[in-house]
């Protein structure tokens, strides 16, 4: 087959196509440019992404952080303060809500959860806790219509558990009886002011700065974040704790009048008679151990300056002190007249009888606190130490090894604690014994 040569090309024509120097086509060249472009398109690409996401986090920690300074710093709308003192039977929680009670700007109420706790009593604490909880929220809120699931149904203020304990429910609006600014006796009240319904009474809580409820049917802080997560609330706590042995000698002269709160406790399971008593402490002192680890060992941010641990006997050996740093926790101030009825029902000469076990009298605080070495049984001592030692530790009570060391007033079984060691103290709260 012929095949005709191509003539080979002049190079002095074209000394372009020379193999070594051949030049791309214009669709090569476009190629080039586009590859060498991409490399720097792929690093801004990369570096928006990382400004993206960079923008993201920092929006991310901007709302964390200023949830948190709302939360720490903020106040309810109208300007009230509510406050919950967590305690437990027999801790001398009764004298604690009276000195918030008789306070000119507070309106106190003693134990609300007492009616959903006799209303539902075939249940446990556990099982109970939300109710209690949602019925505070409305109480703190001077809403009383969720009170009326848990009353008769021809109610009034004398429908509350210990309403006279109220000073706000024997003065005006609520009653005439209590002037502004004088101390409520809870014998008159009874008298002469048991009729005040319930509109009523919710008036009377709203002309207060603060409101006050005491509680002893709480046993850990969990269920109680909502509240203090809502805007409509500032709320703080005072947990008011006592030597477990103080708490068991001071039990067992009431012992009947606990016997239902005994089973919501031990949530009603069957626990032989002897132990109840013992199985009760445990439960209360564990419930300790839990409200104190939570509020101080890494505690959400909005518990940050809502807490503030009280022991029994640091109130008793010196009530003022004790009390002034509670009211200033709380935004209230001193009067001269409240100086003087503390001092009055400290002071006292009787230890308290049987009959006074639920009323304020004047008492000597410190023979009350020192009660039980002289009358609890050492065996009964040693076994509540048994239950509660984790607690005495942490609270800072000493256990005896001996009836000997038990009976021996002057030995000091009180752990001196640093101020304010259990608090989170609001930044403008100063401590009054340095000054």
């Amino acid at each position: 087959m012929w095949v005709r040569s191509l003539p080979k090309p002049d190079r002095t024509i074209w000394p372009d196509l020379d193999p070594g120097s051949v030049q791309p086509s214009s669709r090569a060249k476009k190629k080039q440019r586009l590859t060498a472009v991409m490399p720097r398109c792929r690093v801004n690409l990369c570096a928006m992404i990382s400004l993206v996401v960079l923008q993201g986090v920092a929006v991310v920690l901007f709302c964390g952080w200023y949830v948190q300074l709302y939360s720490c710093n903020s106040t309810s709308p109208n300007g009230k303060v509510h406050v919950l003192l967590l305690s437990s039977w027999r801790s001398g929680s009764s004298f604690l809500g009276q000195v918030f009670s008789q306070h000119p700007s507070v309106f106190y109420l003693m134990e609300p959860a007492w009616h959903v706790w006799t209303k539902l009593e075939k249940h446990g604490a556990r099982a109970l806790r939300m109710a209690v909880r949602d019925l505070l929220h409305s109480v703190f809120q001077c809403d009383f219509s969720v009170m009326e699931a848990y009353l008769p149904r021809q109610h009034n203020s004398s429908s509350l558990f210990m309403w006279s304990h109220s000073r706000a429910l024997c003065s005006p609006p609520a009653c005439p009886l209590t002037p502004q600014g004088q101390f409520s006796n809870q014998t008159h009240c009874l008298q002469a002011c048991d009729g005040t319904s319930l509109q009523r009474v919710e008036d009377t809580c709203g002309a207060y700065s603060h409101v006050v409820l005491k509680e002893v049917r709480f046993f850990e802080l969990e269920s109680l974040y909502p509240l203090f997560q809502d805007p409509n609330l500032d709320l703080r706590i005072i947990h008011l704790v006592r030597d477990p042995r103080a708490v068991m000698r001071s039990r067992e002269e009431s012992a009947k009048a606990f016997e239902r709160d005994n089973g919501i406790v031990l949530e009603q399971r069957n626990v032989a008679a002897a132990e109840v008593q013992y199985q009760v402490m445990q439960e209360i002192c564990q419930s300790h151990v839990r409200l104190n680890e939570r509020a101080i060992l890494k505690p959400p941010a909005f518990l940050k300056g809502r807490y503030k641990m009280v022991r029994y006997e640091d109130m008793a050996h010196d009530p003022l002190r004790e009390i002034l740093a509670m009211y200033e926790f709380v935004g209230l101030e001193m009067t001269e007249q409240l100086e003087e009825w503390i001092y009055k029902v400290t002071h006292g000469k009787g230890k308290g009888s049987k009959k006074e076990a639920f009323k304020i009298t004047s008492r000597n605080a410190v023979d009350i606190s020192q009660a039980w070495r002289t009358t609890l049984a050492h065996n009964k001592v040693r076994r509540v130490q048994e239950v509660c030692r984790g607690a005495m530790s942490l609270l800072g009570y000493r256990t005896v090894s001996s009836e000997k060391e038990q009976k021996r007033l002057n030995m000091d079984l009180l752990v001196p604690q640093e101020p304010y060691q259990f608090s989170w103290l609001p930044s403008k709260t100063e401590d009054p014994r340095k000054s």
